[in-house]
């Protein structure tokens, strides 16, 4: 166990004197060599998307001057005045560098997009379904129509909501673990422009929970920075709750073909059927091109409602 420690903080004192020491020798080197500063040789040998906006990000986190680090926290009002101070800081000409603050203004929109819709996300999830909120009630009833357009509700608390997947007679308990999230992505979900298809067969759950439970991994993909990489790749500016909404459908489609492909016994595997999908998604996300949806469109989704 000595052992073990001594060479485990060794390694970390050699991690920490890279970062602080080598690593900006050699940022230092490359600038003298090149002529260009870290920003401008990302924005010059990337190509636009998660590669290049990833990377921006990284060089602001870590950079020691203020107004760089700041950079990642400002309101999307601010990106274009951040970015001529930024290249006033670094010295670089606009007008001899046109396309420099063309790619940094796309990749800050992305950053502090995408933080935006953390926030955004967040809120959804934080708010509980109320069934006292008028508003609530009417997203609930519109999501029978949509499911069930010609079968009237008998009343608001009914077996019937087991029909599209609730677990009980009053949907809003099935909305505890995401709130208004799971609602909106249902909702989404159900839109009468996406296909939805009856399988002959039967693969063993219902559209209504396997709903708000993809809204989980698809928030936990979020909120982990996982989803940049797919994110970065498909908003060519700012990320909002749309495309947040598109990628739940997308996972939603794709989880249920993997369903499909793993072929579990019975309802009782579903959480290792998800957590090898889960596992399967990080692994795509891990490359800086992935997009998983690149060219998402209503008319490309076929949902399930069994």
């Amino acid at each position: 166990i000595y052992h073990f420690i001594t060479n485990l903080v060794l390694t970390q004192f050699f991690v920490f004197l890279y970062c602080k020491c080598l690593w900006r020798g050699l940022k230092f080197v490359a600038r003298k060599f090149t002529g260009r500063c870290e920003l401008q040789r990302i924005c010059y040998n990337n190509k636009p998307g998660a590669r290049r906006t990833q990377k921006i990000e990284s060089s602001l986190r870590y950079s020691k001057n203020e107004l760089m680090q700041s950079a990642l926290s400002i309101h999307p009002d601010k990106v274009e005045k951040t970015v001529d101070d930024i290249m006033a800081l670094k010295k670089i000409n606009p007008d001899t560098n046109p396309q420099l603050s063309i790619s940094l203004q796309a990749s800050l929109l992305q950053i502090v997009g995408y933080r935006n819709l953390v926030v955004e996300v967040e809120k959804l999830r934080r708010e509980p379904y109320d069934c006292e909120n008028a508003e609530h009630e009417e997203m609930l009833m519109k999501l029978w129509k949509e499911l069930r357009p010609n079968t009237p509700l008998t009343s608001r608390i009914s077996k019937q909501w087991c029909e599209i997947g609730f677990q009980g007679s009053d949907p809003k308990t099935d909305f505890r673990g995401m709130g208004l999230l799971g609602l909106h992505n249902l909702l989404e979900g159900s839109k009468p422009e996406w296909e939805q298809k009856n399988f002959d067969k039967a693969i063993g759950y219902s559209f209504a929970i396997v709903g708000i439970n993809i809204t989980d991994l698809a928030y936990s993909l979020l909120v982990s920075g996982a989803l940049k990489t797919h994110l970065y790749n498909v908003a060519p500016e700012m990320p909002n709750l749309q495309h947040f909404q598109q990628t739940f459908c997308y996972l939603m489609q794709e989880f249920q073909r993997f369903w499909i492909e793993e072929d579990p016994s019975d309802i009782m595997e579903f959480n290792r059927v998800r957590s090898k999908f889960h596992r399967r998604i990080l692994r795509q996300l891990k490359n800086p091109d992935m997009a998983l949806c690149p060219h998402f469109a209503a008319s490309d989704l076929h949902l399930v409602n069994l």
